[in-house]
């Protein structure tokens, strides 16, 4: 963070010090929640949660070097106190925000935006110093935490932003007010809390209603290919550039192919230029990525050949996201556990039909949280689209909704062995661990409440003798 003196911050939260002996003492480390990240000259945020209080950390994180803590009673170390902590830290990324010479690039969608964010910061830094969000830090906590990490050098800062409801997003560009916003899609994610796409997409919209206008450098970036999101549109003064596969777009793809392992390449079309790619990530889903990454770097004045070189040696920052490994015995698992809705459950099914021609390929799938009254009929059409698409193999893990995407698979046309239903993750490496052939394809993927990540590490941790070797 830019150094600040505690004075400084306590009148920009609206605190109280308390215990500080020297109000000069200045914040030249990170602003961190965590206890175990406190060290030498940062600010520790003392949040109250389900299982743990923040202020108990107090002593123990200024004793690691933290020159206070920001919480919401006095603690007996140096402490600046306030009523409301996450409006507190709100308030102090907004100042370092202002007070930065950094261009804040913010996006949104409802698939696909830590991967994207992933690979614009991957671009962008080729050009000049980039802080970006770490994982999926996008929300009204790890959203200000993250803008604090960034510095005097920072030229780029790359915010995800997430949103659970309308006005969410509002909130998160008035605490770090974008100058170029990326709109990706309007999906069937968090559904049952938004109620329609209708909803969902007025939501994802107040990132482009927060762009200055394009005569004072504001840019929207919108998918040319999602209605939602292109009508997005007249709903901004800013600058709009189109990314996709429409005849319109500013930024396309042209001889979209797979290789032999699955990984995306095509030749990029920008206003400047075209260039060649052939993508590190697998899955034709990443294209629509690049080219909103694409998007991002022409805007901020990079070449349609720098763009290339650098969309071509991005990998994946993100753990658990289409993270594929090969097992010495020639089994490819692909842990895509972080998290699934409906549009990413349908192209990591794609992506795994392509990576394994000539393969045998194991769905092991689970729940899909957050639809609503879409559960039943989303859940099932997931169940049907591997059976359509010739997966060798479904295992549906866990409850009612695993039941509903075996159900589709059965209604598709998947007889005998072709697809069964487990009961839990231990059940699934049970039943892979007796099966598995060298040579098999398993993708492993569905919303983190259910904890599918731990079959892909019991496949990788006992499925061979030898050293696993990450492609």
């Amino acid at each position: 963070m830019i150094a600040l003196s505690l004075a400084e911050i306590a009148e920009v939260v609206g605190g109280r010090m308390h215990d500080i002996p020297d109000p000069s003492a200045q914040v030249t480390g990170p602003v961190v929640r965590d206890s175990r990240e406190a060290g030498p000259g940062s600010l520790f945020v003392a949040f109250v949660g389900e299982r743990a209080d923040g202020h108990d950390f107090a002593s123990a994180v200024v004793g690691a070097g933290a020159v206070a803590v920001l919480g919401s009673r006095p603690v007996g170390v140096p402490a600046i106190v306030v009523d409301d902590v996450q409006a507190a830290l709100g308030a102090l990324a907004r100042h370092v925000v202002r007070r930065l010479g950094a261009t804040l690039v913010a996006l949104t969608g409802s698939a696909g935006k830590t991967s994207t964010k992933d690979l614009i910061a991957q671009v962008l830094r080729r050009k000049a110093p980039t802080v970006f969000t770490p994982g999926s830090m996008n929300n009204e906590v790890g959203l200000p935490l993250t803008a604090l990490t960034a510095t005097d050098e920072t030229r780029f800062l790359v915010l995800e932003m997430g949103a659970r409801g309308i006005g969410h997003i509002r909130y998160l560009t008035e605490l770090t007010p974008p100058k170029v916003g990326l709109v990706l899609n309007v999906g069937s994610a968090h559904i049952g809390e938004f109620g329609g796409r209708e909803q969902i997409a007025q939501a994802k919209g107040e990132l482009v209603e927060a762009l200055p206008a394009a005569e004072e450098g504001g840019t929207a970036i919108l998918n040319a290919d999602d209605p939602l999101v292109r009508a997005m549109a007249s709903r901004t003064k800013a600058k709009v550039i189109l990314f996709g596969e429409s005849d319109e777009a500013d930024v396309s793809a042209e001889n979209v192919r797979l290789t032999d392992s699955g990984q995306p390449a095509f030749r990029l079309h920008t206003p400047s230029g075209a260039s060649d790619v052939t993508m590190r990530l697998y899955g034709e889903h990443h294209v629509s990525n690049a080219l909103a990454a694409a998007a991002v770097a022409h805007e901020l004045g990079m070449s349609a050949d720098e763009i290339a070189t650098a969309l071509s040696e991005a990998g994946s920052l993100s753990r658990w996201r289409m993270e594929v490994t090969e097992r010495p015995d020639g089994v490819t698992v692909v842990n895509d556990a972080y998290n699934a809705n409906p549009e990413s459950m349908r192209a990591a099914l794609r992506a795994l039909v392509a990576m394994g021609k000539g393969r045998r390929t194991w769905a092991v799938l689970g729940r899909m949280a957050e639809l609503g009254d879409e559960a039943l009929a989303e859940h099932d059409a997931v169940g049907r689209l591997a059976v359509r698409l010739n997966v060798s193999k479904l295992v549906a893990v866990g409850g009612r909704e695993a039941r509903w995407l075996q159900l589709g698979a059965y209604n598709e046309g998947s007889w005998g062995e072709e697809s069964v239903h487990v009961s839990d993750a231990q059940a699934a490496v049970d039943l892979l661990r007796s099966e598995l052939r060298p040579g098999d394809v398993v993708l492993v993927k569905a919303s983190r409440s259910v904890g599918l990540e731990s079959v892909a590490a019991a496949l990788l941790e006992t499925g061979a003798e030898g050293e696993v070797a990450a492609r």
